[in-house]
């Protein structure tokens, strides 16, 4: 395994063979590190792709045509080596073909591509699900990068805001029982389309926020201005850090897809935000991240 470098005049970053993962976000003027160390103390990961779902399933387990399946949280992409199959110096692409291993646990055929891309101060991250087989595809993906917060240590984590492109408060449900949704909704109350990090802010878990309720998400530094920025179209996305409050990062992770609801009794295909691909069919999506 091998971790590569991509750079420009702005910025460099670092992406690991293993689950393609992006492991470094650099301002190439100030050296200030914006990407999480994946120091284990808090969180052992930087921005691990989740694929085929997004969350924890009932009983960590999934049916498909009468059969039971076992996988654990966010599948197993983000363990996975990947092969490069692509690189300059500010593009690379990397990709993960299903194999009898993976057919084991998950029974369906798949050609993953994750392409990173340098442009002045933005990262894109592009996926693309290729279905190369006659069974219909079955999936879920998603993005779960932590940015430093502080940031350069800075202040307290609790100094600092999170901004959204929209002014209405943004309505988010929980995890519940094994990690599941549980269906209540609460209101996250944003001043100017922005909230304070409070202290308690994540103590019960992520916050999981559906229906397109905003594209573009920055943390802001204790002056409320934004030093990093996640763009999407993604139809769901989580905001998380550790319940224990002491973490030094802040997670805003674009999802296609989400856990399983509590009490979700369905087959794999009827599971909530699923995306399918019939033979040939590409799923394409990206997410861009901005300093």
């Amino acid at each position: 395994m091998s971790k590569h470098t991509l750079k420009n005049s702005d910025i460099i970053i670092a992406i690991n063979d293993l689950g393609a993962e992006l492991c470094s976000i650099k301002d190439a003027s100030t050296d200030t590190e914006y990407l999480w160390n994946a120091d284990a103390t808090h969180w052992k990961r930087h921005s691990p792709i989740l694929f085929p779902i997004v969350g924890g399933l009932v009983n960590n387990e999934f049916t498909y045509k009468g059969k039971t399946y076992p996988m654990s949280q966010h599948g197993f992409a983000r363990d996975s080596v990947f092969e490069l199959i692509s690189k300059t110096e500010t593009e690379l692409s990397h990709r993960l073909i299903s194999s009898e291993e993976s057919l084991k646990v998950y029974p369906f055929d798949f050609i993953l591509d994750i392409s990173y891309k340098l442009e002045g101060r933005k990262i894109t991250v592009s996926w693309k699900v290729t279905n190369p087989s006659d069974t219909t595809l079955y999936f879920s993906i998603g993005a779960h990068p932590a940015f430093m917060c502080p940031v350069n240590s800075q202040g307290v984590q609790s100094d600092y805001y999170i901004g959204f492109d929209s002014n209405k408060n943004i309505t988010y449900s929980l995890l519940g029982t094994g990690g599941c949704l549980n269906p209540t909704t609460y209101e996250l109350p944003l001043e100017n389309g922005i909230v304070k990090i409070t202290e308690d802010l994540f103590t019960k878990d992520a916050l999981i926020i559906e229906n397109s309720q905003s594209s573009r998400v920055s943390l802001l530094n204790p002056e409320k201005k934004p030093y990093v920025t996640v763009t999407f179209d993604a139809p769901l996305f989580g905001l998380w850090s550790p319940a224990s409050g002491k973490a030094p990062f802040v997670c805003i992770e674009p999802w296609y897809g989400r856990c399983d609801q509590e009490g979700f009794t369905g087959e794999f295909s009827e599971k909530q935000w699923m995306n399918s691909l019939e033979k040939d069919q590409i799923f394409e999506a990206s997410y861009t991240i901005e300093l």
